[in-house]
């Protein structure tokens, strides 16, 4: 196992809960968002352009579509932006006391969105898949703070993590159906050692994934070997995704929230160059 120190500071910012990068290939640039604040935030690493917009409800996600535009997961459901930043719903499903956590963009371009409870209540979210003309599917039921997914270079296999768990967990997925079984744990994240939250898939085939109050990201072999951890100087790292123009550099977001004395650099926007090798990342087929 070897661990690396070497990060920079791609954006500074006071997130409340800095959450979801994702690399837009398209547009040549990185989105995330800050869920409490309601914000979408996109940064442009060539030039260092960044953009803010503020949405109506918390967003938990937000990704490319294919035709332009965002697609989002909010509070009540799942969003549109179109290219002109007209707004609609593609698919509502409004719980008192439950919002939009983390999302993924599946190979064959459909949303996999989770929710979690405001107060955690154990079981009190889901994972669903949405297709780009609104119809949604439960996939997982039982969740407590749906987290990060990723699926393996071919497609055949889902990382998952419920955070409270301490797993990723490892499912079959059929790319033909969008079906998932033989759910089992691939890795467990050790008590002290904090909480997996966000992950990403890289070209070998291994997880990365941001451990929330445990101040790294770690990358898991296919195998469920630990092989690197990146220590980090805030503790609540929250997702990780690969981006640049070679996909190799690996962009890292973080919270402020709940920390009685934040490092200065929490709820910034972080970046270890050179990390590896990431996957292209499909955009939304709605």
């Amino acid at each position: 196992m070897t661990r690396r120190t070497a990060y920079e500071v791609a954006v500074r910012a006071e997130a409340t809960l800095g959450e979801g990068p994702t690399w837009d290939p398209a547009a040549g640039r990185l989105l995330w968002v800050d869920i409490l604040a309601s914000r979408v935030h996109t940064y442009d690493p060539a030039t260092g352009r960044r953009t803010l917009r503020r949405t109506d409800q918390h967003v938990g996600a937000v990704k490319p579509r294919a035709g332009g535009g965002l697609v989002l997961n909010l509070r009540d459901g799942v969003g549109l932006l179109d290219p002109d930043d007209t707004f609609r719903w593609l698919h509502r499903d409004a719980v008192p006391g439950r919002r939009g956590n983390d999302a993924a963009v599946a190979p064959d371009g459909t949303l996999w969105a989770g929710t979690m409870r405001y107060d955690e209540a154990t079981g009190g979210g889901t994972l669903s898949r949405i297709t780009g003309d609104g119809t949604a599917r439960t996939v997982l039921d039982d969740v407590t703070v749906s987290n990060g997914t990723g699926w393996s270079p071919d497609g055949r296999l889902m990382y998952y993590v419920d955070t409270p768990t301490r797993r990723i967990d490892v499912l079959d997925h059929d790319p033909a159906t969008g079906r998932v079984t033989g759910r089992r744990p691939l890795a467990e994240v050790e008590e002290g050692a904090g909480f997996p939250d966000g992950l990403t898939v890289d070209a070998d085939g291994c997880v990365w994934v941001a451990l929330w109050d445990g101040a790294a990201v770690r990358r898991y072999t296919p195998a469920g070997d630990l092989d690197r951890v990146i220590p980090l100087p805030v503790p609540r790292v929250t997702a990780c995704a690969f981006g640049g123009a070679g996909l190799t550099d690996l962009y890292v977001t973080t919270a402020r929230v709940g920390l009685p004395a934040p490092h200065p650099l929490a709820g910034s926007l972080l970046v270890i160059p050179d990390a590896g090798r990431g996957l292209a990342p499909p955009a939304f087929e709605g």
